[in-house]
């Protein structure tokens, strides 16, 4: 082999891989594309001619000349987490809180340098990248967790990402990977002039490209990938060292971030971004927020499904403006008729919606909103979009009156109405809701089933709603109780799923099935319980079979339980399809815990209802505070109720409270009793 030329080719490969780091990893305004078009030419000539001089991390090979036939799986070295999520201030108060609780349990004392590192969360496609002595020898997508999919030959084509590092070390790292805006666009505009779907955002092209079995198509898209995490290998003390080493090594990093001291600074971060989000290249929906030194990281560890030590602060609500196109009917699993918006696509949070909750047919009276109408949508988080305002001023005289259905829009059955409150469902408030009176009507049933498995009833994860669709279309379940008997081999066949995610669900299934009594009774879904009165229904009774045999009459006695609630609850188990369905229930392998009593404290005794929205906290993490006081909560207002605690806009149970002349709290006085 000629010794010049093979020097040449490794001088150009330093060459090239130089100009391309200045380029596209340190921005370097002196470099441009047409610098190193020249040596790649000169390099492509040369390998061409001599083949034998190809390597595997040479700037020719970041492209693959066949396509593939599909992607491989690939079970990951270390577990890919996801962060929980916080929204506002108090989020944050009590993720510190818990995390300084959690550590002097740990290590017998709080921290008192305990420091944070706030990076900016780009919304991209999460990627794995393994290197062996200093070379990129495989990358894949984050899948569930466990296992990815394997897409090197599409990483690789990224110029932002390093073939070859400044070291020759072993190592994990992780990064997002996402498109330019203007990419964005000028995809878009290809895609329109073939009558494709276009993307919503940057961040649904940069996983449909990555999801392309031609490298070529990734390559023309010129996609990025920035680094923030080195999940294997050497890791530095502290996640800012971590971060320079990583650039070190010749990643690309976000300059941006930041070292806070405290969550005030934290803030001052969160809110400084929040108005220059757009100022990027890339996406932006909030701020990472992680635990600086690695010592507190490993203290604090992991939940079963993210990290204690890291959250991400998100960007609040999104308003957009759009036009209703028709109002429909949706079915709940209690038989309530809920109008949701039909609108004209509007980009939300960075994802397009089409669709809005109206709540009930008194908020479509409140708002005054028509078909036709130009109104004003938010979006927070993953909550459902909401209209919130109509643009009276944009009307043409075309708009139509939206008449309240007389009969179920799935079934045909009659319609009634029941009077609820806009606020908790309790029978004393001033909102009309209308029901399907058909008990056996198929979307109550699904509803019903969705209820069950979610967060407030068995929390069966891997069982979305379209997973419960799914089994009760292809006829493997006709309730949730046949979810317990439920095999591998059942759903292995069903489009969706494979093997591991087959396995996934049916060992979820299985782990709920040892359940509080007070969330299975939430679980049922009998009408007018929710979760507090479920959880003083376990705590009165203590065992189920009581609560089947109990009468009104001792319901009534209960704190917090009305006719109609009473009424509601003997009818339930009276129903002889509702008594075969627990019975089923507990013989295909449901066990129910021991009630826990509760402890005596400073509020034992007292029952407290609210009404009304609380600055210092949430509604969840006022009554979770209540009751760790030894209070109990109430879903409505009687003459038993200790106190009323009435937050900002409250509903009727504040009118209530004051007619029975029952004591109420505004949050100053709350907050003074909670006080330990």
């Amino acid at each position: 082999m000629n010794s010049e030329l093979l020097k040449k080719v490794e001088r150009l490969h330093s060459q090239i891989n130089d100009l391309r780091y200045r380029y596209h990893v340190l921005n370097d305004p002196e470099v441009t594309d047409a610098m190193y078009d020249g040596l790649m030419d000169e390099l492509r000539d040369i390998e061409r001619e001599n083949p034998e001089l190809i390597t595997s991390d040479s700037p020719t090979q970041r492209v693959a000349g066949k396509p593939l036939d599909k992607f491989e799986k690939v079970v990951h070295q270390v577990t890919q987490w996801s962060f929980d999520d916080a929204f506002d201030e108090n989020d944050l108060n009590i993720w510190e809180e818990r995390n300084f609780n959690y550590l002097q349990k740990e290590i017998g004392e709080k921290p008192v340098d305990l420091e944070y590192v706030c990076e900016l969360k780009i919304d991209g496609l999460h990627m794995v990248l393994t290197y062996e002595k200093g070379e990129l020898v495989a990358a894949a997508t984050r899948g569930d967790g466990k296992v990815g999919e394997n897409v090197t030959q599409n990483i690789r084509t990224i110029l932002t990402v390093p073939l070859k590092l400044n070291e020759k070390v072993d190592l994990i790292a992780e990064g997002e990977v996402w498109l330019d805006r203007s990419m964005l666009e000028k995809i878009n505009l290809e895609r329109e002039k073939t009558g494709e779907v276009l993307f919503a955002n940057p961040r649904n092209a940069a996983a449909g490209t990555i999801r392309q079995l031609d490298s070529a198509v990734v390559a023309a898209r010129k996609l990025s990938l920035t680094t923030y995490d080195i999940s294997a290998g050497e890791i530095p003390s502290t996640q800012a060292q971590e971060l320079q080493r990583l650039k070190d090594l010749g990643f690309k990093t976000d300059i941006h971030w930041k070292i806070c001291k405290d969550l005030k600074a934290i803030l001052v971060f969160h809110h400084e971004w929040q108005k220059k989000k757009n100022s990027q290249p890339f996406w932006i929906d909030g701020v990472v927020i992680k635990v600086n030194q690695k010592k507190y990281q490993e203290a604090l560890g992991f939940t079963g499904k993210s990290p204690r030590w890291a959250i991400a602060f998100k960007f609040p609500a999104e308003q957009g403006t759009t036009k209703i196109k028709d109002i429909y009917v949706q079915v709940g699993r209690t038989g309530a008729l809920t109008p949701v918006a039909l609108m004209e696509p509007v980009k939300l949070a960075g994802s397009t919606v089409t669709h809005a909750t109206l709540h009930n047919f008194d908020e479509i009276d409140r708002l005054g909103v028509k078909i036709g109408d130009t109104v004003v949508v938010e979006k927070a988080g993953d909550i459902i979009p909401k209209v919130v305002r109509v643009l009276e001023k944009m009307r043409t005289g075309q708009e139509r009156e939206i008449k309240r259905p007389t009969k179920c829009p799935v079934c045909e059955s009659e319609v009634g109405g029941q009077v609820i409150s806009k606020v908790s469902k309790a029978v004393e408030g001033n909102s009309v809701a209308l029901y399907c009176l058909n008990k056996n009507c198929y979307a109550q049933e699904l509803e019903n089933i969705i209820h069950f498995v979610g967060k407030k009833g068995f929390d069966i994860d891997h069982c979305g709603e379209k997973i419960v669709e799914q089994l009760v279309d292809e006829g493997l379940i006709k309730d949730a109780a046949d979810l317990f008997i439920l095999t591998i081999g059942d759903l292995e066949p069903l489009e969706r799923f494979a093997q591991k995610s087959a396995q996934n669900l049916v060992e979820a299934v299985e782990k709920s099935k040892h359940i509080s009594l007070s969330r299975f009774i939430n679980a049922l879904g009998i009408m007018h319980v929710g979760e507090e009165t479920a959880d003083d229904l376990a705590q009165n009774f203590g065992t189920l079979e009581k609560l089947q045999n109990t009468t009104a009459e001792e319901l009534l006695n209960m704190n917090g339980v009305g006719e109609r609630t009473a009424h509601s609850i003997v009818e339930y188990f009276k129903n002889i399809k509702n008594s075969e369905f627990v019975d089923k229930l507990i013989n295909n392998g449901v066990i129910l815990k021991p009630v826990e009593k509760k402890k005596g404290g400073k509020l034992a005794g007292q029952t407290f209802v609210l009404t009304g929205s609380l600055e210092s906290m949430s509604r969840d993490e006022a009554k979770q505070k209540i009751k760790d006081l030894g209070g109990e909560m109430s879903e409505s207002v009687s003459k038993k109720t200790s106190f009323v605690v009435v937050g900002a806009e409250p509903g009727s149970k504040y009118e209530k409270a004051k007619k029975m002349g029952v004591n109420t709290l505004d949050e100053k006085a709350f907050l003074e009793i909670l006080k330990v």
